[in-house]
Order: structure tokens, then C-alpha cells, then sequence
């Protein structure tokens, strides 16, 4: 995380500023640096140094100064410092209490140095909202230049948004207007006033200045417009090849295309989508007629909401080369024309989400004026930003994703996967997102094919496109020839007849060409996957999420609630063995009747295993309900993310106390998931304490790669050799069975290495049981040993992926 270290003569308004900017972001690193001693004003170089290697952990720091002399010791201590540290060390010019106020809020959400000192530096930009400066008057004297628009579609949402950020940055007052229509003068730093000029191709556009930097601000402005704002060439010459008059240009998509327009992006859910591309309804949220709570109050609701927004916006793109495409959305958020409107309503009596809606409504209005259809269009982007403050500022969640063919969007969070209507959505294209995100293994519970990473370029496929799509392979096309279309068509056909064929038999056992059996399982997390599972011939239950029972409730359920659902996960499945994950929570999942103390990466904190030994009456009263179902059907239970023999010995001590409460469970099985490394590398050590191993690769693979599951910009591909090493490890080292619970287990492509690597059950979702069944009927281990071995020698999971190739791996029967 990105240190920050506060520079003042007062040491008092220095932890004053400290303890503002605390409230806002509780995990910020803030070190001080201020004032002599307790009374004395002043700045020591010294001091600084101090405070720059306390803050200091690697990811940079962001220095903040008072005035005068706090400058002059900051950089002195620069001076004092080693080559290493100074060069992670960034003196911002912000103002101190709004810097860093903006800055904490930034580094807390794990951005890079260079952003949480652009946001530090934008810190005034609200009360530039409310004390803008008065329009120049026309024989002021300012500096002035016109300049022609020649970008194809004008100044739309991309080129306007650069055009805005430019001013910002200048802070000299600038004001354009278009000269063509006979517009009037608008702030230059408003996004919305811009686009509302209905600037086209060819229009001419009047900039002017005012301040002691007038005339190099407007030459910036004549620069930045001759570049054509930009713009990079594909994208301004290249006419939608998917009609319309929308700017698309899927090359943005490096290294993705392919003479027939097959793009590729990651695939996430098998199955082959074909349809009319849709998106999630723009129905805004109903906003409740209540009194306003005072000014200070309802403005608060409204900050809060913009920089909730504003961080997940930031989550969305972090890291694409495409990231301004959400330029726009981000400038609409800072907007000082919006805001200072919003200001106003609610100082004449609104609440803050009526005061956002019509303030927001009223801008996007403008935008029908317009002649030009594109820009026209661009109240769309002013209606999105409104839906997303309003929904953060009353916390409801996204629109329900309901529609018919193939969803297109940025991302899918789990409350919107969950509402996918498999008969109705025949596959899911995202420009971002990871196929071992929560949404993407809830689209494979429901069969949903679904193609992750396909860049921001589809976010302009234009409503009822035909769109098809290969969530094994990744591939898709966005209007494609018929030859293409014709191709995907075979697949799907290709594909169903397995699909079929893999049903007749999805009852019988999984054994290799060469007599292995192997045992394919469902991951299961309701009663419903239980029933499913069976439906799908699941030879066990290999992983049953058992935290549904805990979440999103005021109270922990009782033990005989706990036996009853886990009794009827059993029945469902016909007295097939079930595998009790003991509950799994902390980081992403927090539980409201057990609120844990915040961490500054809870990823790396206290969860599974570890929070439940941190609440030992919760993990007791949950051992208790699983060992009384175990006397009645086979039961296994299973102890998550666990990393030390310690950890385990803990467990199983208060697992036998249960034992003795509940009485004498004899088909009992104890197990351990083996999720991060620690864990993969000292298998062996678990082995007199367990029966069983399951390794999650989707955590395994996370915490191997240091790349987020969730984070569109890394890959995580658990083919990658290094997981796989760590996988072969657990194989020959555990000494009991080894099962793959994670997502990977249900890659057809990686199911015979799986199986080489030693890998005797795998648990997948219930609709992918009857294809890994086939997948591991087709295997010879002779051949797929070797493989496998070489595998693990490769550069990379791309290179992983390309070594099995048909053929090499199956009996060819």
C-alpha cells in the first residue's frame, strides 16, 4: 500500500488532519512528520526521514506539506535519504487537509502512487464545484485561439473527456465555445458543458484564458486539439463495422483478431452462446421521497456516494490500456457543474438522491438538443453515472441482469449471476472480469457459457447484434460472416451431442482408458446444487459451501438449523457422501453478528480455518451439527485455508470435543483444503492428522501468482506451471487421496493432467459432472504421465494450453 507522510509546522494540525483523514480510510499508512516539539512550530529534515522509511513498504509514498519552509525540509530529507527509497518518493503539492483526505481514501483502495497523488492534487475540486470562477467577460483582454474539430464523430464522451482533463490541469480559468453554432461560453473543466457545445467534424471551436498563464494555457489547448484530442488513428478513421454511428474498433484488443473477426478473450464457463446481444436494464432506482437531514448531512451521503463509485470504477479498468474509456464517467463524477447544482438543491431543502436525480436529469436533457445522433446519445453516460451514485448513496444493489441472448458488460458481481435465467441467457460477454471470479462460477452452476476479458470495445456492441461466443476457448465474433456463424453453429451442435451422450452414462463411475477410477463430485452450495448434482449423476458431494447457511443474516444459525439443511443436502443426493467445508469467511465475506476488526489486506488475514479458532463457540456449535449428521450418512468434513500444522492439531482437538457431545460418528472423514502455497509445500506434515487433501486451485492459484481473482488486469490461470508444481507436490507428498475442489478441475483441456499429477477426485459444478466424466473416460495415464511432467516444465499457462492438443492425452475411443 502507498504510504503517505504529512509534513506541517504544527504537530497539533497535523494529527488533526491525520484524524479527519482516518474516518474516511481506516487502513491508510499515515505517518507525521510535524512541528518541533509538542508546542514548538517548525519542520525538521530529520524527522521526515524518519517518517518516510516508517511509511515506506515498498509501494511508494506520497509526500504532504503545509507552506514555506515544510517544503524546503521535505525536500532536504529527500537528500538524506538512499537512492532506493527516493525514488519511490513523490513531494505532492496538494493542500494539505483535502489532499490528504482524497489521498488516504486513494491509498486505501490499493492504488499506485502516481493516482493517490492525482487524487490528492484534485483534492479541491468540490469546493471548486461550489466557488468556480465568474466567466471572463468578452473585452477582458484574455488570451484567445480558435481551433477546428477534426475528429470523425466530434466531441464525443473520449475526446471531450481529454479535453477537460487538459483544462483541469492548466487551472487558468479556460472557457471554450463553439464558434459554428453560435454557442455560448461554457467552463472548459465542466464535462458536461462541453458535450452539450454539439461540437461535429469540421465545427470551429473559440478557447479562451484568463490568470498570468493565459496565453500558455490556451497554446496547451491548440496543441492537445491538433492532435485531435488524442484520439489514436484506428479508432478515428475506422467506420463501426457493427453498424451505427458508434466508434468501434475490437483491434484495441491486442493480439485477439483474426481474419474472420474471431476475437478472443478468456473463456469462463464452457458452452458455445449464440444471440442477440443485450444489456442489463437502465431502469433507474426508485429514490424515496424523504425530508432532507440538513445540509452538511445530505452533502456528506453525496461524497461518500461519489467516491464509492468513483473506486469501483477504478477497480473495473485498473490497469487496461483502454481505461479511458471511462474517462467520462469519472470527470461526470467530479463535474462542477453537477455538483455545484446538487450543492444548490440541497441547500434549498432536498435530500441528496433527489437533489443528484434532477440535478443529473437536468444536464442529461440538455443532450436532446443536440442534432448530432451520437452525442445525442451521450445522456446515456450521464443517466449511468446518476444510476450508480443513487444506487451507492441508498445502498441497492445493481439492476437485476434479465434479458434474452447474450448479455454484454463490463462485469458481473455475484448478485447479478445469480439472477441469470439460463432459459433466457444464452451466454455472457464481459469486457473485464475473471473466469474464477464468484460470477463466472455462478454462470457455470447454471450452465451459462461465458467469455471473460474481451476488452472495453464491446461495451459499444450495439443492442440485438448478432454475438457468438466459445466459453471453453474464449472466442467470439460480434456480427459475424456466415461462414463464422456457421462454424460456431457446428461446435454448439458438436457439443450437444457430446453433452447428450455424456448424460446417457453420467450415472456410471469415471474410470481412464487404462482402468483408473476417478471420482467426479459437485461443489455444491444450496440444497437445490445437492438435487442437481444428483440429477447430474455426481458420484459424491465434494465440497459443500456450508457458509450459505451464515451469511446475510442477524444471527448465527442454531445447531439443529444446521443439521436439518445439512441432513437434507445428504437425502438429496441419495446418501451419497457429502463434504462438510466448515464455514469459510473473512475478506470478501463478512458475517454482520460476528464483525471482525479491519485489516489492512484481509485476503491475507484472518479467514477460514483461522477466523473460526478465532471464534471457537461459532466452530464448536457448527462440528457439533456435522458430527451428529455423520451418524446418520456419510459425512466428511473439511477445514479451509488452512497453512500450519498448528492450525490443524486446534481444529481436530475441538472436532473430537464435538465428537464427544454429539457421540460416535464412524464414517467420519477429516480433511484439509489446501489453498496456498504453505500448505502445498509442507504437505506431508498434515498427513497423521487427516484422511483426505482437496486442493482449491482458485485460491491456490491467486496466492501462487499474486494476482487477484477478481482483477481483470492479471491473469490468473491455474494451468499455470507453477501451480501445477505445487499440485504434483500435494500428489506425491500427501499421502492420503487428493481431490480438486477449485474451478480448474472442471477444464476438460486440464482434466488429464489433473489426473496425472495424482489427482483422484474432482469436484465441479453440477451441469459440468457428465462431460468430466467423459473427459476422464478418454484419458490413458501412460500417455497423459509424461505429459504432464512436461507441463510443468513450460514457460507459461498459454504454453500449458497449447500442449494439449486433442490426441494427446485420450484414447481416441
Amino acid at each position: 500500500m502507498v504510504g503517505l507522510v504529512v509534513v506541517s509546522h504544527s504537530r497539533a494540525l497535523a494529527r488533526a488532519a491525520v484524524t479527519l483523514a482516518a474516518e474516511m480510510a481506516a487502513g491508510a499508512r499515515i505517518e507525521i512528520a510535524a512541528g518541533l516539539d509538542e508546542t514548538t512550530l517548525g519542520t525538521d529534515a530529520t524527522a521526515i526521514v524518519d517518517a518516510l522509511v516508517a511509511a515506506d513498504d515498498g509501494d511508494g509514498v506520497v509526500v504532504l506539506m503545509d507552506l514555506g519552509s515544510a517544503v524546503l525540509s521535505a525536500e532536504l530529507a529527500l537528500e538524506l535519504i538512499d537512492d532506493d527509497l527516493r525514488s519511490r518518493v513523490l513531494l505532492c503539492p496538494a493542500p494539505l487537509v483535502e489532499g490528504l483526505v482524497a489521498a488516504a481514501v486513494t491509498a486505501a483502495s490499493g492504488a499506485g502512487r502516481d493516482e493517490v497523488a492525482r487524487e490528492a492534487t484534485e483534492g479541491l475540486l468540490g469546493k471548486l464545484s461550489q466557488l468556480s470562477p465568474a466567466p471572463v467577460p468578452e473585452d477582458s483582454g484574455a488570451a484567445m485561439a480558435t481551433v477546428t474539430v477534426e475528429n470523425p464523430h466530434g466531441l464525443h464522451a473520449r475526446p471531450a473527456a481529454r479535453l477537460v482533463t487538459e483544462a483541469r490541469r492548466l487551472d487558468a480559468g479556460l472557457e471554450v465555445r463553439n464558434r459554428t453554432t453560435g454557442s455560448p461560453w461554457v467552463p472548459a473543466t465542466s464535462l458536461s458543458r462541453v458535450a452539450t457545445l454539439g461540437a461535429l467534424r469540421g465545427h470551429e471551436i473559440d478557447v479562451r484564458a484568463s490568470g498570468p498563464g493565459a496565453r500558455a494555457a490556451v497554446d496547451e489547448i491548440v496543441a492537445v486539439a491538433a492532435r485531435r484530442f488524442d484520439e489514436t488513428p484506428p479508432e478515428l478513421d475506422k467506420i463501426s463495422e457493427w453498424g451505427g454511428s458508434v466508434p468501434v474498433d475490437l483491434d484495441l484488443i491486442e493480439g485477439n483478431t483474426t481474419d474472420t473477426g474471431v476475437r478472443r478473450g478468456q473463456g469462463a464457463s464452457a458452452g458455445i452462446g449464440i444471440g442477440p446481444a443485450w444489456r442489463r436494464s437502465n431502469t433507474p432506482p426508485p429514490v424515496p421521497d424523504v425530508p432532507s437531514r440538513g445540509t452538511e448531512v445530505e452533502w456528506r451521503r453525496v461524497e461518500d456516494a461519489v467516491a464509492a463509485v468513483r473506486l469501483e470504477i477504478d477497480k473495473i479498468w485498473a490497469g487496461s490500456q483502454e481505461a479511458g474509456i471511462f474517462d467520462a464517467h469519472l470527470l461526470l463524477l467530479d463535474d462542477a457543474e453537477l455538483l455545484g447544482e446538487v450543492r444548490q438543491r440541497i441547500e434549498d431543502g432536498q435530500a441528496a438522491p433527489q437533489a443528484f436525480q434532477g440535478a443529473a436529469a437536468r444536464i442529461a436533457a440538455e443532450f436532446d438538443t443536440l442534432e448530432d445522433p451520437y452525442l445525442r446519445g451521450r445522456g446515456d453516460d450521464v443517466h449511468a453515472v446518476s444510476d450508480q451514485v443513487l444506487r451507492a448513496m441508498l445502498g441497492i444493489s445493481g439492476a437485476a441482469a434479465t434479458g434474452d441472448g447474450i448479455l454484454v458488460a463490463a462485469d458481473l458481481t455475484p448478485a447479478e449471476a445469480a439472477t441469470l435465467d439460463p432459459e433466457r441467457v444464452l451466454g455472457v460477454l464481459l469486457a473485464f472480469g475473471s473466469p474464477t471470479s464468484h460470477g463466472a462460477i455462478l454462470a457455470r452452476t447454471r450452465g451459462i457459457p461465458m467469455v471473460v476479458g474481451a476488452g472495453p470495445a464491446v461495451l459499444s456492441v450495439p443492442h440485438g447484434a448478432t454475438v457468438v461466443l466459445d466459453g471453453t476457448t474464449g472466442e467470439f465474433a460480434i456480427a459475424p460472416p456466415e461462414s463464422v456463424a456457421a462454424a460456431f453453429r457446428d461446435r454448439a451442435a458438436e457439443r450437444s451431442t457430446r453433452t447428450n451422450r455424456a448424460a446417457t452414462r453420467a450415472g456410471q463411475p469415471a474410470v481412464t482408458a487404462d482402468g483408473v477410477t476417478v471420482l467426479v463430485a459437485a461443489n455444491v452450495g444450496s440444497v437445490a446444487d445437492a438435487r442437481a448434482a444428483a440429477a447430474h449423476g455426481a458420484d459424491l458431494a465434494g465440497l459443500v459451501r456450508t457458509e450459505f447457511l451464515f451469511l446475510d443474516r442477524d444471527a448465527a444459525p442454531s445447531i439443529d438449523e444446521q443439521i436439518a439443511v445439512y441432513r437434507e443436502i445428504g437425502e438429496a443426493l441419495g446418501g451419497r457422501r457429502i463434504t462438510l467445508r466448515t464455514l469459510d469467511v473473512g475478506g470478501d465475506k463478512p458475517l454482520r453478528y460476528a464483525p471482525a476488526p479491519a485489516e489492512r489486506n484481509p485476503f491475507l488475514g484472518v479467514r477460514g480455518i483461522r477466523r473460526s479458532l478465532a471464534y471457537p463457540g461459532l466452530f464448536a456449535d457448527q462440528l457439533v451439527a456435522i458430527a451428529r449428521v455423520a451418524r446418520d450418512m456419510p459425512v466428511s468434513v473439511m477445514f479451509p485455508m488452512v497453512s500450519t500444522v498448528a492450525e490443524v492439531i486446534a481444529a481436530r482437538r475441538m472436532l473430537d470435543e464435538a465428537i464427544g457431545r454429539a457421540g460416535h460418528a464412524e464414517g467420519l472423514r477429516v480433511g484439509i483444503m489446501i489453498e496456498v502455497p504453505a500448505a502445498a509445500l509442507r504437505s506431508a506434515a498434515f498427513t497423521p492428522y487427516i484422511d483426505f487433501v482437496s486442493v482449491g486451485t482458485n485460491d491456490l492459484t491467486q496466492y501462487t501468482l499474486a494476482a487477484e481473482r477478481g482483477n481483470a488486469a492479471l491473469s490468473a490461470d491455474g494451468l499455470d506451471p507453477a501451480v501445477l508444481r505445487l499440485i504434483q507436490l500435494v500428489g506425491t507428498q500427501a499421502g492420503v487421496p487428493v481431490a480438486v475442489c477449485g474451478e480448474l478441475a472442471a477444464d476438460e483441456a486440464a482434466v488429464p493432467l489433473l489426473t496425472a499429477l495424482g489427482v483422484r477426485e474432482l469436484s465441479v459444478a453440477p451441469p459440468a459432472v457428465p462431460l468430466v466424466k467423459e473427459a476422464v473416460r478418454g484419458i490413458r495415464l501412460e500417455l497423459a504421465g509424461p505429459l504432464a511432467e512436461q507441463a510443468c516444465g513450460l514457460a507459461d499457462a498459454n504454453a500449458v494450453r497449447a500442449l494439449l492438443k486433442p490426441g494427446n492425452v485420450h484414447s481416441g475411443r
